[in-house]
């Protein structure tokens, strides 16, 4: 699978990733998808929701970190962002959000939260500074495959 990108997507999710640091920051991908690949038409920034609240939902060990390796989007901006994108007859095709000084690489808290149809796009940001970003999407076995980005200007 293929993902595009506009290069003031990138630029924007970058941006808010080196202005979270060093906790992760999170957005909704939103676009249409389909047999060529998901288009990306905007991406909306949301608050990282991450809580104590947030680990209690998932098992002992999993979900203890702070915002600086983990993130929740609020189930309220998910559903927000659902209405929007439909009133636009856009659909929610993936998920960004950041990894403060550490990889591009999915988590396996990563993968336990992740669902099959949306792309995870991933910024690595070490030392406040947005770097590798990579996208990632389910496969057939819940395991995380590459997928590639294609930028338009």
């Amino acid at each position: 699978m293929t993902i595009k990108l506009q290069l003031h997507h990138l630029q924007g999710i970058r941006t808010h990733a080196e202005s979270t640091y060093p906790e992760e920051c999170c957005g909704i991908v939103v676009g249409h998808s389909g047999d060529d690949g998901k288009t990306v038409v905007e991406i909306w920034a949301t608050e990282n929701a991450w809580s104590a609240e947030a680990a209690d939902d998932f098992p002992e060990g999993e979900g203890e970190a702070s915002k600086k390796r983990r993130y929740a989007i609020a189930p309220g901006d998910m559903l927000k962002a659902q209405r929007q994108a439909r009133d636009r007859s856009l659909n929610i095709i993936g998920i960004y959000h950041s990894h403060p000084d550490n990889p591009a690489i999915p988590s396996e808290m990563d993968r336990a939260i992740a669902w099959p149809v949306y792309s995870y796009i991933i910024v690595s940001v070490p030392q406040s500074k947005a770097g590798e970003l990579q996208s990632w999407c389910l496969d057939d076995s819940h395991q995380f495959q590459p997928e590639e980005i294609i930028t338009e200007i």
